[in-house]
């Protein structure tokens, strides 16, 4: 009877360490099936080498996300936090840092790049995690979830007593070598969205980048007026 008992729980626990198993590494296998072939056609040209493979990166800290990066947080503007709202994810007035990098307090604008609504490209770094524990109001957790926008999205940045409108039109990945992505191009006024991934990778080998265009038509300022910068 104790024999049987102790089968018993025995079995349970191996189900149980199976089920927390499958719980946490299902998310990376099922992005690399499914996402990973999605955004496989956008992969830079870059080659990516072991980047980071044998050592420990704190990747709460956005200086640590692209290699060689000069990230100078002295470089800062009059104003220095706004807000990002993704409708398609749940995240409404998240914090945007000018001129942090502790990713654990707020999203963070990458020094350097070019002010929401200016001709440029605005760089935003957030942090993920696995999607099972996504949580807009997390930053740690805020975005997991950033591989499921597509083409054609909407995401609004409120900065200084301006809203904007922004219409996604690309998603692909970078190596963490390729600068380029934080390269500015002024015919236009864009922002770019960065995570690691796939979310919850220990290593994080790739960056998922998310490329809107300002919607000059849905861009409204306090006085109700649309605007153009």
């Amino acid at each position: 009877m104790r024999k049987s008992a102790f089968k018993l729980i025995g079995l349970t626990s191996g189900i149980l360490g199976f089920l927390v198993l499958a719980f946490v590494t299902l998310p990376i296998v099922s992005y690399n099936l499914a996402d990973g072939t999605r955004f496989k056609e956008y992969l830079s040209p870059v080659p990516e080498g072991e980047v980071f493979a044998s050592e420990k990166v704190d990747y709460t800290k956005a200086s640590n996300w692209f290699k060689a990066a000069d990230f100078d947080v002295s470089e800062v503007s009059k104003v220095r936090y706004y807000t990002l709202s993704i409708p398609k994810l749940g995240i409404e007035n998240a914090t945007v840092a000018i001129g942090g990098e502790d990713l654990t307090e707020s999203l963070i604008q990458y020094p350097g790049t070019a002010l929401p609504g200016k001709r440029g490209n605005a760089v935003i770094f957030g942090h993920s995690i696995l999607p099972q524990f996504f949580n807009p109001k997390d930053y740690l957790s805020i975005f997991s979830t950033l591989p499921t926008m597509k083409k054609g999205d909407k995401l609004e940045i409120r900065y200084d007593g301006i809203t904007y409108s922004y219409n996604v039109e690309e998603l692909f990945e970078v190596s963490p070598t390729d600068l380029e992505i934080l390269a500015q191009n002024i015919t236009d006024s864009y922002v770019t969205l960065i995570t690691c991934t796939p979310p919850g990778h220990p290593l994080r080998p790739k960056r998922l980048i998310v490329r809107a265009r300002l919607d000059p038509l849905g861009t409204i300022s306090d006085n109700g007026k649309s605007t153009w910068n």
